[in-house]
């Protein structure tokens, strides 16, 4: 028999029992394996993080049930929007596509102007943009 104190891997105190046993008890083997776990998820956090803070400032944007408005970009930029991060992408009519958090888009109109929407599909996508060039794009907000 060897006599090789073991100790736990995270509190390090002598391990007594089973030779393959890593932890001095559950209450160790938890705290260890949560530790872990709450490092990696911390970049999909910080991702989620900004998600949830774009999804609010669209969901602003387009208060009151109003179905889609015109706004400048550098305005989305000092609301704090991050132009980075989006849920999912909807493609529609010629190289154009709306880009969503969640249940709220953007499409960029070019000149810096974009369109905020609440999501809908390819169809009514291309139908609303068709609609809005009748329309000046001068009117932003």
């Amino acid at each position: 028999m060897h006599n090789l104190k073991r100790q736990c891997r995270y509190c390090g105190s002598v391990i007594f029992g089973r030779a393959d046993k890593k932890f001095c008890g559950d209450g160790c083997r938890s705290s260890f394996n949560n530790g872990r776990k709450g490092e990696r998820d911390d970049e999909i956090k910080a991702v989620n993080t900004t998600l949830f803070r774009n999804r609010k400032i669209l969901s602003q944007i387009l208060e009151d049930g109003v179905e889609s408005v015109r706004i400048l970009k550098d305005r989305m930029s000092l609301l704090g929007f991050n132009f980075r991060y989006h849920t999912h992408i909807t493609p529609f009519g010629n190289n154009m596509a709306c880009l969503y958090c969640y249940d709220y888009g953007y499409i960029d109109l070019g000149n810096s102007r974009l369109l905020v929407v609440r999501e809908m599909g390819e169809k009514d996508l291309e139908n609303l943009i068709s609609n809005m060039q009748l329309f000046s794009l001068e009117n932003c907000l």
